[in-house]
């Protein structure tokens, strides 16, 4: 079937200059398939093949780690110092093969900061000596935070700028500067997070600089023609925490600084509603609201700050109808899609492009789970326990389309413990790292 004429379909030109094939953007997500020197592998490329063909005119890469010592995940990907001539040409593959299919493809840059993984190192850093809730029950006492200095803090913006040059020299069409989900930057913009009394902390000013010093170093090394796009909270969802007033402001600063487009999404590990859609604990019964954009409600007064950037909005967009009226009405310009695509190589936005289908996957109201765990949902545990068992149905499914092999839909709890295996595994097989985590132990010299 022929494209139906659709505002999905109609390319963006950013301010850059780059042209967007279309509205739809697959959003970052964790993939965990780096080797033990956390270098792009094969399997990366089979995945962002097959996701190249999925239809979205845009993909962002899962998190790139500017330092291995403080990574989100042990199979992370990460830019960490000068690259071998092996580690590049892994890197060109995987941009080549993410846009094998017509897309394009913008690698996310990060540091996990205090949320960094305890598997890999036990003590993390962040603006503040302050550790984030962490309710992993398999994670020591002894696991720590501490404040980064001054040197260090400026060690980290170098960083983001050599990753960005990488990106560009490998051959990726932009790049992401990852400000959300509680990790590095997004800390500092934190006052929960962030109580440094220097100039990188206090006032919203003071807080933001590092964001937007390394958002300014970036663009000066990359040039004016290369997309650099941002990712950041509309909101951490915590009392005391960054909020949606802040986010404005910030987001006022991020147009002046000549951004490419800004991508809103929300809350970071201690209160995880980009996964849930909800405010609440995700413990909290809320199957009955099922109201897709989950932060779409916070992106007008972020909207009105921006007078020349675009804004992406991630989170719970399923059917092809709200996406339209969305973009048509200016909610929006670009839509972000993630968990859709976990399920299968099944080209599910072409078919929603083409009007084939009328609503993407909703896998996480599908997935069956064994009779005797049902009674549990009913509960604050049981609802724990399901929201974590689908996080791994998708982590695990992400493995296996990377493997090429069949998605599998039910066994659920399997999934928990093949992940857990899995990610243990990339933790104890890590080399030449400086640090220690409960899972990886350095190597003897």
């Amino acid at each position: 079937m022929a494209p139906l004429s659709t505002i999905l379909a109609e390319p963006l030109k950013l301010p850059c200059g780059v042209v967007v094939p279309n509205r739809l953007v697959k959003a970052a997500l964790t993939e965990g398939l780096a080797d033990e020197w956390n270098r792009a592998t094969d399997e990366l490329c089979t995945l962002y093949r097959g996701w190249s063909e999925e239809g979205c005119g845009l993909l962002i890469t899962g998190n790139v780690q500017v330092d291995r010592n403080f990574m989100e995940r042990a199979g992370n990907v990460a830019i960490d110092g000068p690259q071998s001539r092996d580690s590049l040409c892994r890197l060109e593959n995987f941009a080549a093969a993410a846009k094998s299919g017509g897309s394009l493809v913008f690698m996310q840059i990060g540091h996990a900061g205090r949320q960094t993984e305890k598997r890999v190192n036990k003590h993390a850093v962040g603006p503040s000596g302050i550790a984030f809730d962490d309710a992993n029950p398999e994670a020591p006492s002894d696991c720590t935070t501490r404040a980064l200095s001054f040197r260090e803090i400026l060690d980290i913006q170098t960083r983001f700028v050599q990753a960005a040059l990488v990106a560009k020299q490998c051959g990726f069409d932009g790049v992401q500067i990852h400000s959300a989900h509680g990790y590095l930057l997004s800390s500092f913009l934190n006052p929960l997070a962030n109580q440094r009394d220097d100039s990188f902390g206090g006032s919203l000013e003071n807080r933001s600089r590092l964001l937007l010093d390394t958002i300014s170093e970036v663009r000066k090394a990359v040039g004016t023609t290369y997309p650099v796009s941002v990712k950041i909270n509309s909101a951490d969802f915590q009392k005391g925490g960054f909020s949606v007033e802040e986010c404005e402001q910030v987001a006022h600063w991020l147009d002046l600084a000549g951004i490419d487009f800004l991508e809103l999404s929300g809350g970071n590990y201690e209160n995880p509603v980009l996964v849930t859609g909800s405010w609440k604990n995700p413990g909290t019964n809320q199957s009955s609201i099922r109201r897709e954009a989950y932060f779409l409600e916070f992106a007008d007064g972020i909207r009105r700050a921006l007078k020349n950037t675009p804004l992406m909005v991630t989170g719970g967009f399923r059917s092809k109808a709200f996406m339209e009226k969305c973009l048509t009405a200016g909610d929006c310009n670009l839509i972000g899609v993630g968990r859709p695509l976990c399920g299968g190589m099944h080209k599910v936005c072409k078919k929603l492009l083409a009007g084939e289908i009328l609503v993407l996957p909703e896998y996480e109201h599908s997935l069956l789970f064994p009779w005797w765990a049902y009674p549990l949902f009913l509960f604050k545990i049981g609802a724990v326990m399901k929201f974590a068992l689908q996080q791994m149905w998708y982590y695990h499914n992400t493995i296996l389309l990377a493997a090429g092999k069949e998605t599998a839909y039910y066994r659920n709890f399997w999934h928990f413990l093949k992940v857990r295996s899995y990610d243990n595994n990339k933790a104890m097989r890590l080399k030449e790292l400086d640090c220690e985590g409960y899972v990886h132990r350095p190597q003897k010299k």
